[in-house]
């Protein structure tokens, strides 16, 4: 009989890169199982029978403090282990310092924080560093050890700072076999104390072993109960019966040169404000598809709001499957929008006040059939359906569309006057944040980053306008504000993510200059992550190499990003399992209006989970993949759980649609995802917030016969570091709520 493959028992302490360090452990220990527990889910007392199952225990990283019980969990007691179970452990920082601490050491802070940071570590070039070369390694830690007084711990590595003097980066126990880093070996930028110093822990664990004739025990019913499936574990696909007839798409391909997407909404009727509306724009550098929803009276809405135990649907049909050929991105599917607050109740973090009865949808979704899409590379236009015999449809409004460019005039003839969005004096209300209770919160926030409790902290907050002009045109069968207002945003800041969504009661114009999640259709589907952390406005003297400069050669800009990377890999690994990679580090990609920092993150699922009866599942792992990655870390700091609710005491208010995502998911198994910034949004609440209104929102005459004041919300914020400068931070953020304020015709009062 062949020996069981090895195990390891991997302790979290709610951490965002815990997966990374599992995906290292699989790297470096051939064919290990790797077990993963929270460090509060079983105390030490009931592992200890459990722990001759394992042949060592990682030890992970996590905010937080190594003198506080809360943060640490049974880590602390692990170091106690009496000789009878005892087996080798390696931790990682937050595990250094409580092994550190255990045996006589004191805890300190660092003059200046290391988050993000890449230094040179000096080391022995023994024990776990034995054969290792030159180690340049990434650190995330405010909090460090001094060793004297320390009883039989040795150092084995060290940094020396400029600011903090000198830091110890290994140590490890004389007598018992216990080690561990204070940097991350599990960080994408860590070069030569990766891998490296993970396969010698393993051969010093076997070595250790033998000399004591440790033998694990054989996996069985009863470990399995307490320990569950070992990582990487992909998620089941749903069983989705099989359909005999599948459904084909029909499309036409038109060539109709300067027909706008704009031009296109409104032959389509988007002037109608009480009628669902959709659009996806790829309106800048380097967005290529631009995708309109053709909704109908039967178009099946779903809305979900945290605190319910139900999704509401309205007017659905059973399922089909999609079998079509295309080009282009998107045949029929999903879109709408999924709330910040959606992302946090994931996280296990409950949003404040939760009460669904007044709630506004979290998740907002209508399934598109007919759709016209608008490809700005080849300039092809596409009317497609995937409505059974829809071929009528599909001939009339490629006729519409054809008759519109000949004489745009004619279509154009309700339009031909130029509605100002600007607010007439004394008519609008614009409350800003308070900037002194901004600045307050920034300089908390950096308290909580000093105290080990996150590395970053995307602090932000709302503005809200309020536009009362009873003689302001009125929203009608022919005329809806909230477009005009769409088209105006886009010419004051064109982007590559852009949308305007019409769901009700919900409308959101966005001009995101990120792109969060995109998955390809199965087979072989590729996930990708692109995080963007470090922007520069263009302007005539911001020439490429400025740019680089500025971003590239910023310390805080190049950690902001790495963090999110590091973050972001987590989250994948979670889902896919092994195969996640960083395609793309901190390059400086240009956009019609601004320079920023982008990195690529890539996964695959190593088994083909997605593929399995990809006929049915139409990326079922796409949506897992969300799930994870949800709200996105570039929008919370890291690590995720923590970051999240200390932001719940830094903000007076919910974030809501903003810092979520919008996209779409495609019947054929792909999706496309943005973050939801540099955007404004609105609820009306003369509209029903159930989906089950439906026919409401499409009756021509349902409009009410008295002003309503429209009021619109816009976040924003930045990331919080430890280089952070309150006064910068404040006028950061103010750029970039400039952005869209100045859709209203308002602007920040100088001096705000």
């Amino acid at each position: 009989m062949s020996p069981e493959p090895p195990r390891i028992l991997l302790v979290d302490s709610y951490d965002s890169f815990t997966y990374n360090l599992a995906a290292l452990c699989r790297q470096a220990i051939p064919n290990c199982y790797v077990h993963i527990i929270k460090n509060d889910a079983i105390e030490l007392k009931d592992l200890l029978s459990h722990l001759p199952y394992f042949s060592g225990v990682v030890v992970g990283p996590g905010p937080g403090s190594p003198n506080i019980p809360e943060d640490i969990g049974l880590v602390k007691d692990l170091w106690k282990i009496d000789d009878v179970h005892l087996l080798p452990v390696f931790g990682v920082c937050l595990g250094l310092q409580s092994l550190a601490l255990e045996y006589g050491a004191n805890l300190r802070r660092l003059s200046v924080v290391k988050h993000g940071h890449v230094s040179a570590v000096e080391h022995t070039g023994t024990d776990i560093f034995k054969g290792v070369g030159p180690v340049d390694a990434v650190r995330y830690h405010s909090l460090h050890v001094e060793l004297s007084g320390a009883k039989n711990i040795e150092e084995l590595a060290s940094t020396h700072d400029e600011e903090n003097g000198r830091v110890v980066m290994a140590l490890r126990h004389r007598t018992r076999p216990f080690w561990a880093v204070q940097y991350h070996p599990e960080s994408v930028l860590t070069r030569g104390g990766g891998i490296e110093v993970v396969l010698n822990f393993w051969r010093l664990a076997r070595t250790w072993s033998s000399s004591r004739g440790r033998v694990t025990r054989p996996w069985d019913q009863k470990a399995d109960a307490i320990f569950g499936i070992p990582w990487p574990y992909v998620r089941p696909l749903p069983n989705t019966p099989p359909i005999n007839t599948p459904l084909s798409a029909s499309t036409i391909k038109l060539s109709i040169p300067g027909l706008s997407a704009p031009e296109i909404c409104e032959v389509l009727g988007v002037d109608d404000d009480s009628s669902p509306f959709v659009m996806l724009e790829s309106a800048a550098h380097p967005g290529q598809f631009t995708i309109i929803g053709c909704l109908t009276s039967t178009s099946l809405r779903i809305t979900y709001t945290i605190g319910d135990s139900f999704v509401h649907l309205a007017n659905g049909e059973s399922g089909r499957s999609l079998v079509v050929q295309s080009e282009i991105p998107f045949w029929g599917g999903l879109i709408g929008y999924l709330s910040y607050e959606l992302g946090t109740d994931s996280l296990r973090v409950s949003a404040k006040g939760v009460c669904s009865r007044t709630r506004h949808p979290d998740v907002n979704l209508v399934f598109v059939e007919r759709s016209i899409i608008l490809d700005s590379t080849s300039g092809h236009i596409y009317i497609q359906s995937i409505m059974e015999d829809d071929d009528e449809w599909l001939t009339e409004i490629a006729e519409q569309l054809h008759s519109a460019a000949r004489n745009y005039s004619t279509y154009s003839s309700y339009n031909t006057t130029s509605y100002s969005t600007k607010a007439r004096p004394n008519t609008s209300t614009v409350i800003l944040p308070d900037r002194d209770l901004y600045r307050s919160r920034i300089n908390l926030a950096k308290e909580y980053l000093f105290a080990g409790e996150s590395y970053e902290l995307c602090l932000t907050a709302n503005t809200r306008i309020t536009l009362n002009d009873p003689l302001a045109p009125k929203a009608s069968s022919t005329y809806s504000p909230s477009w005009q207002r769409y088209k105006h945003l886009r010419e004051l800041n064109p982007a590559p993510h852009a949308a305007y969504l019409r769901l009700h009661p919900t409308t959101l114009l966005a001009s995101s200059p990120e792109r969060f999640l995109s998955y390809t259709r199965p087979p072989e589907t590729t996930y990708k992550l692109c995080p963007v952390k470090g922007t520069i406005r263009k302007g005539p003297r911001v020439t490429r190499a400025v740019a680089e400069q500025a971003l590239r050669g910023s310390q805080k800009e190049v950690a902001e990003n790495l963090m999110i990377v590091d973050l972001i890999r987590h989250d994948m690994h979670g889902a896919v399992g092994e195969n996640v990679e960083v395609k793309q580090f901190c390059t400086v990609e240009e956009c019609k209006t601004v320079w920023q920092l982008v990195s690529v993150i890539e996964g695959q699922s190593a088994d083909d989970a997605d593929e399995t009866a990809s006929h049915y599942a139409s990326g079922a792992l796409g949506w897992e993949v969300l799930r994870r990655s949800l709200p996105p870390g570039s929008m919370t700091g890291a690590p995720k759980k923590r970051s999240v609710e200390i932001l719940q005491t830094l903000e007076d208010e919910e974030r809501n649609v903003y810092s979520g995502v919008f996209g779409y998911w495609c019947a054929g198994g792909g999706g496309d995802w943005s973050v939801t910034i540099r955007s404004c949004f609105k609820y009306d609440d003369r509209y029903e917030c159930d989906a089950h209104s439906w026919t409401e929102f499409n009756n021509p005459d349902f409009y009410p016969g008295v002003h309503e004041p429209e009021q619109w919300v816009i976040g924003a914020g930045g990331a919080i570091t430890a280089l952070s400068d309150p006064d910068a931070e404040w006028d950061e953020m103010l750029a970039k709520l400039q952005s869209v304020l100045r859709v209203f015709g308002a602007a920040v009062p100088r001096g705000h």
